[in-house]
Order: structure tokens, then C-alpha cells, then sequence
């Protein structure tokens, strides 16, 4: 077959509807920001969670036991860890895999390791007080952070995907369920990596702790509230915000 028909058969069979209907979403243009914003606030609050020492949300003490085990930078393991993920997702049902997703898969593990490495280079010697107020700072910002990146709704993140599959796809119990369930298993082998890199127990904080319990049971309903009011007045404007 010559190229010239190959060329275009591909674009033929390209499914330029689904593209159209993407770019044709109402306000496209802001979910795509909203989508940036959130994924780039995400990385900085997981920053500040480590830098906290409080503990994670579950998905991240699983990537920080892997950290202690897997000798290559954080943001390369979290895209090999999501490329993962990420095929998971593309053969059991790519309908969650969005734009969104891979701006969280290709950026959000660099922008997290920048931000720690920022906040140990100008706060060194963090108190108990300082740590508090690391942790404060990250669940506030990662909530106002996951408001707009779930608000824009072009894609989820491939953890998120997982749970999505299991209990949507497969049928497999009750989202809010399944959802926990993960999230317990990716705390349990974060803590169990840990141990088996020969860490000592004193840096156990950045795998598990009160940061971890606070966000499992308080972050949807912060989520909900910034979602309520930020995300949704920023996307659909004064006459949502007041119909809300």
C-alpha cells in the first residue's frame, strides 16, 4: 500500500469527533488552566507535606516507600509508577484518561520534588510548630488544588482511575469502598517498603501519620467546600455562583 494511502487512512480512522467534542466541552479554555493550576498546587502541597513529616495521603506513602527502595529521583519513579497505572487504566477502560491525567502524570513528581527540596533549603530546622504549620498549609492547598483539577473535568489521575475501574468497570463493590481499600493497601506496603530499606522508625512521618488519617477522613468535605466556593464560581461565573 502506498504511504500517501496509509497517511490518510490514519487520518480517516483518527477519530476527529471525539476531538471536536473535546475542544467543543463548554469552557474548555478555563478547565485546561484549572487543570495546570491544580496539578501544579498538588505537586508544591505534597512538598509540604513531606516537609511536614506528618504522614501523606496514601497514594504518596506508597510512592515514599518506593522512594527508600528504588535508587533514581522522585519525579522519574512517579511517571514509571503511573505509566504503570496508566496502562492499567488504557486496557481496562480508557474512559478516565484525559488531558488532566497526563498533566498530572508527566508533572506532578518534579514539581513535588522541587518543592521539598525548596522548603529544606530555606527552613533547614523545622520545630514541631514549623512542621504544624507545613502540614496546615498542605491539606489547604492540596484541597483547593484537587477542587479545581476534579471541577475541570477532563480527565482523573491514574490512581483515581484504579478505584474507578474496580468499582464502575468491574463491578467490585461501592466506589467510596473500593477507594478505601486502596488507599489501605498503598499505606501498608508504603510503610512496609520503608522498613525494608533499613530507614529508622524517627522518619516514619514521612510515610504515615496524623497528615495521612487527616486527609483520608476530612478531605472530601474540604474538597467540597472550595469546590462550592472557588472551582465551580471560577469555571461557570457569577450566575452559577449564585444559583449555588
Amino acid at each position: 500500500m502506498p504511504v500517501n494511502a496509509t497517511l490518510g487512512q490514519l487520518f480517516y480512522d483518527f477519530p476527529m469527533d471525539k476531538l471536536k467534542s473535546f475542544f467543543n466541552k463548554d469552557h474548555m479554555v478555563k478547565r485546561i488552566l484549572m487543570s495546570i493550576f491544580g496539578v501544579l498546587i498538588c505537586g508544591i502541597a505534597v512538598g509540604f507535606f513531606k516537609r511536614a513529616m506528618f504522614g501523606v495521603d496514601p497514594f504518596q506513602s506508597l510512592m515514599a516507600g518506593l522512594d527508600c527502595v528504588i535508587p533514581i529521583n522522585f519525579g522519574t519513579l512517579y511517571v514509571i509508577v503511573n505509566v504503570i497505572m496508566l496502562l492499567f487504566s488504557l486496557i481496562f477502560d480508557r474512559h478516565y484518561i484525559g488531558l488532566a491525567t497526563f498533566i498530572n502524570l508527566f508533572l506532578i513528581g518534579y514539581i513535588a520534588e522541587f518543592s521539598l527540596g525548596t522548603l529544606e533549603k530555606f527552613f533547614p530546622d523545622l520545630g514541631l510548630v514549623g512542621r504544624a504549620v507545613c502540614l496546615i498549609i498542605g491539606i489547604l492547598i492540596i484541597c483547593v488544588a484537587s477542587s479545581f483539577y476534579m471541577t475541570a473535568d477532563i480527565g482523573v489521575s491514574t490512581y483515581d482511575a484504579v478505584a474507578l475501574i474496580i468499582a464502575n468497570t468491574w463491578h467490585i463493590g461501592k466506589f467510596k469502598y473500593v477507594r478505601i481499600i486502596t488507599d489501605v493497601v498503598c499505606v501498608i506496603l508504603g510503610v512496609v517498603l520503608y522498613f525494608l530499606s533499613g530507614a529508622s522508625v524517627s522518619g516514619i512521618g514521612a510515610v504515615i501519620g496524623i497528615g495521612t488519617v487527616i486527609t483520608a477522613f476530612f478531605m472530601g468535605p474540604l474538597l467540597d467546600f472550595f469546590a462550592r466556593k472557588l472551582a465551580r464560581p471560577f469555571l461557570y461565573g457569577k450566575e452559577k455562583k449564585q444559583a449555588a
